[in-house]
């Protein structure tokens, strides 16, 4: 099991303070086991055991739980009167109006609240009024590349990087045997959990196929532009029927239950966001490889994608970057300011270096650059500036620039 260190540094950075702690992300990503770590840290610390208060509302063993006033009664028992309580809702959404139990603790004196949640839907409606302002969200991912190497150190770079690609990154598939039968059995049972129980039975939907359909467009449109009426149109174009509303609505579900992530473009020069044309990215390149048969060939835009996931682990705004008729992979923002990506598998041909380096230096500002590729000759080079880093040290961390 690895520790999820950065995840555990913002949840001890938040201890204690008068905000609900909200843990988001897709099933199996390791919300559970971040609270089992975030707790053996507070009994680290001297918190005694009856302090903790812990439920998974997913578990049978809480079902009489899923009634909000018994889960608000559940906990108020059991809060200490002259110690800090610790509160662990693991998979609240299960519960419906959890907000009502949630915020009624969070009123009470020296209670500390976590909650966790595997759809982004907990975060809207009568929760988003009740608790506007008193909560922060952490939203959580599978495995980064260096997590996984935690846990793959007897093998190459290459080869853990190779592993990391074709198997995703869900943390339990580092404990499995390296067969792809095994492999996909596990993410398949993952990914049909998320697409009944998550995302068909929350919105209603029936006709599971045309859900299916919409999943393969996104997977095989990884780093290219999307609209939603190109996906109703090749939809339709193949003899199913479906309209522009409910390919959004199904989208939108898609997003909500963290399997994809939209990401908008950004005009540089007119610095304003463009509302059409974004891009998806999905959660694990694992599913997509067990969604799509020869995906293994589209080494580039699985490279983006997973550059795009470790940019949101390091907690960087991220955009698609348009100046004029050129597109910059990604431009991202954070409280030490701006910088430019470029991603490609390889750039040993001139031409591609060329053409990748292109848009970078048409961008009239002196805020990083980066061209990050999986090349191992001259991986560290400065184009003028534009600095190229070898794809697989940034992702460790141990990269010179």
């Amino acid at each position: 099991m690895v520790l999820r260190k950065n995840y555990l540094e913002h949840l001890k950075l938040w201890r204690e303070k008068q905000l609900i702690k909200v843990i988001s992300g897709v099933r199996r990503c390791g919300k559970s086991t971040l609270l089992a770590q975030y707790m053996d840290y507070l009994r680290l610390t001297g918190v005694d055991d009856e302090q903790i208060i812990s439920v998974n509302l997913e578990s049978i063993e809480f079902e009489h739980l899923l009634d909000y006033k018994a889960l608000y009664d559940y906990f108020n028992s059991r809060l200490l009167k002259d110690k800090f309580t610790y509160v662990f809702i693991d998979e609240v959404q299960q519960c419906p109006h959890f907000e009502k139990a949630v915020d009624s603790l969070f009123i009470k004196e020296n209670v500390d609240v976590y909650i966790t949640g595997s759809n982004a839907h907990m975060l809207s409606g009568e929760l988003a009024t009740l608790l506007s302002g008193r909560y922060i969200e952490i939203s959580i991912l599978p495995l980064s590349f260096a997590e996984y190497a935690e846990l793959t150190t007897h093998q190459s770079l290459n080869s853990m990087f190779n592993g990391y690609l074709r198997y995703g990154s869900f943390p339990y598939i580092s404990q499995l045997e390296k067969d792809d039968n095994i492999i996909r059995t596990y993410l398949d049972g993952v990914y049909n959990t998320i697409l009944i129980k998550d995302i068909a039975g929350r919105e209603g939907i029936n006709d599971i196929s045309v859900l299916e359909s919409v999943v393969k467009f996104l997977c095989s449109s990884i780093g290219s532009p999307v609209s939603i009426k190109k996906i109703s149109d090749t939809i339709n174009s193949a003899g199913r029927k479906i309209s522009v509303n409910t390919v959004e609505r199904y989208v939108r579900a898609l997003c909500d239950s963290f399997i994809f992530y939209k990401v908008d473009r950004y005009d540089i020069k007119g610095k304003q966001y463009l509302k059409t044309l974004g891009k998806y990215y999905i959660v694990d390149t694992g599913l997509r490889n067990m969604l799509l048969t020869g995906s293994s060939a589209d080494l580039g835009h699985q490279l983006e994608n997973i550059v795009y996931l470790e940019l949101r682990r390091r907690g960087d705004k991220v955009n698609i970057g348009k100046l004029s008729e050129n597109e910059v992979d990604f431009v991202t923002s954070n409280a030490d300011g701006v910088c430019y990506y470029q991603v490609a598998a390889s750039v040993l041909d001139e031409s591609t270096l060329a053409r990748e380096l292109a848009p970078l230096q048409k961008i009239p500002d002196n805020h990083p650059k980066f061209l990050l590729t999986l090349d191992e000759v001259m991986p560290n080079a400065n184009h003028d500036g534009i600095r190229q880093v070898n794809a697989l040290s940034w992702l460790l961390g141990t990269a010179p620039w």
